[in-house]
């Protein structure tokens, strides 16, 4: 009851706060002095929720034909976290050839749910859980000749119980540094302040970059941004974003990689790994109001 009252209360603050996006953080030379020591940033996209099993205008596909071709980079690889037990999703033919090919792109599948619904896992059982780990590793598996190593919890809600599941599966939690906040798919799922959203977001994790947080991989940081890729608006604005993603690092003084985004499956996966969850303890930040609803229950 707690966390479902903090749920509908953060969707009302949400609704009450549309449009108010706070200022970019102001560079403080202190701050710009700190990242000439850095690496520059390379942004490593990430898609929750598909595959899309649409016949009608499939956004998932939308969001590989945008990745393949576009006006930044060419041939972009990315990581799909995937339901794979959602009919919507995952548990359709339509749902598996797209995995399929994603796959055949050189995309990197990654676990979701295995479940019916968006299930979290903390409301598991340890034999549902481990049960549905098995499953969605299978399903995954079926695609890609090998069972996944990367996890995103849904509603990015785990505890100890449910970190050590993923470990024992070989799964290892990706949470990310940028969030579209484009998770709603029903109703009104524009996002007419995208520009400012990512601008501000931008500024939080550039001071992170100056504070030495994040790592360096084969040369350059490594920034994880996360879509939802059965978001029919954020298809259709896929090439859009990758722009508004430049476009925000240049406004905020975030030197990027003359590579901005991956186009190698083996770089991405290795990118991957090391911005994951070492420790089911660990603190994290979670993006938006996130870590105000689970407040400590998570971890």
């Amino acid at each position: 009851m707690k966390q479902l009252f903090r749920i509908c209360c953060a969707f009302a603050v949400a609704v009450g706060l549309v449009g108010c996006i706070a200022a970019p953080i102001e560079m403080t030379p202190q701050t710009e002095q700190r990242l000439r020591g850095q690496a520059p940033i390379r942004f490593l996209l990430t898609f929750d929720d598909g595959p899309s099993a649409s016949s009608f205008w499939n956004p998932t596909l939308t969001v590989l034909d945008s990745l393949a071709d576009n006006p930044v980079q060419p041939n972009l690889k990315a990581v799909f976290f995937v339901q794979t037990g959602a009919p919507r999703a995952g548990n359709s033919d339509i749902g598996r050839e797209v995995m399929r090919r994603e796959h055949a792109e050189g995309q990197i599948l990654g676990f979701h749910t295995a479940t019916h619904w968006h299930t979290n896992h903390r409301s598991l059982s340890p034999l549902e859980l481990d049960q549905s780990l098995s499953k969605g590793s299978a399903d995954i598996a079926a695609i890609t000749g090998a069972p996944p190593t990367l996890v995103r919890p849904p509603f990015w809600n785990y505890d100890k119980r449910v970190f050590a599941a993923y470990r024992q599966h070989g799964l290892h939690v990706l949470l990310t540094d940028l969030s579209a906040n484009d998770g709603k798919v029903w109703g009104f799922n524009a996002s007419p302040r995208r520009r400012a959203h990512f601008l501000r977001s931008m500024s939080e994790v550039r001071e992170r970059i100056a504070a030495g947080e994040l790592p360096t991989v084969d040369g350059v940081i490594p920034v994880v941004v996360t879509f939802h890729d059965l978001n029919r608006y954020t298809a259709r604005h896929a090439r859009e974003y990758l722009q508004i993603l430049l476009d925000s690092a240049q406004a905020t003084g975030v030197n990027v990689a003359q590579k901005p985004f991956y186009d190698d499956q083996a770089e991405l996966q290795r990118a991957a790994m090391a911005r994951t969850v070492r420790d089911g303890s660990q603190a994290v930040k979670l993006p938006g109001i996130w870590n105000w609803i689970w407040d400590g229950d998570s971890h």
